[in-house]
């Protein structure tokens, strides 16, 4: 079981190693994040982290919930820098999504269908920032989500039980990761 918090450890200290340029590069201002996608990923990565927890994700859960704080801070500096705050009907839309999950939690007291809303919010999240990465792709960093797609893989490895609730959200954010990388390489290769 000892490999379960040492792949745990592994995960938040990818975390770190992911944010810590990646907010570097956000003060000096290479990189700027949508402020409505970090609000979106923030608060759902939070309530995810709560509901992993609630499912019995045990260490599994705790670089989720490293990552929802950070991911916070980083909306709050996204905002304090100015990176890009417009906000559209479709973000204010995803926004109340995210939080229409909570009441769906409680009612169900089931965190499976909290997880399942949230994931597909986070996922819908991507929007602002996919639609800010390709008109500039060189607004965002290429390793930072390559390293939060591995630290979601080894949170999906770290995880104490396994069941839709707990490996959905890692998984799903893995696979975006991988594809919002895709989708900078293109489109750089397209402006060059």
């Amino acid at each position: 079981m000892y490999y379960k918090e040492a792949l745990s450890a592994l995960a938040i200290a990818l975390t770190f190693i992911a944010f810590v340029p990646y907010i570097a590069g956000v003060m000096r201002g290479s990189i700027k994040p949508h402020v409505f996608s970090w609000v979106i990923w923030g608060s759902t990565t939070v309530i995810v982290f709560l509901a992993q927890l609630a499912a019995n994700a045990g260490v599994g859960a705790w670089p989720i919930g490293v990552s929802g704080a950070i991911t916070v801070g980083v909306a709050a500096l996204a905002y304090a820098k100015r990176s890009d705050i417009t906000i559209t009907r479709s973000d204010g839309l995803f926004f109340i999504t995210a939080l229409s999950a909570l009441p769906v939690w409680f009612v169900t007291t089931d965190p499976t269908w909290a997880v399942v809303i949230l994931t597909l919010v986070d996922l819908l999240g991507f929007g602002p920032t996919i639609r800010k990465a390709y008109a500039n792709p060189y607004s965002e960093s290429i390793v930072f989500y390559a390293v939060g797609a591995a630290r979601n893989g080894l949170a999906v490895m770290a995880l104490a039980s396994y069941s839709l609730a707990t490996v959905l959200f890692p998984a799903a954010i893995s696979v975006a990761c991988l594809l919002f990388i895709w989708l900078l390489v293109l489109r750089r290769r397209v402006l060059r």
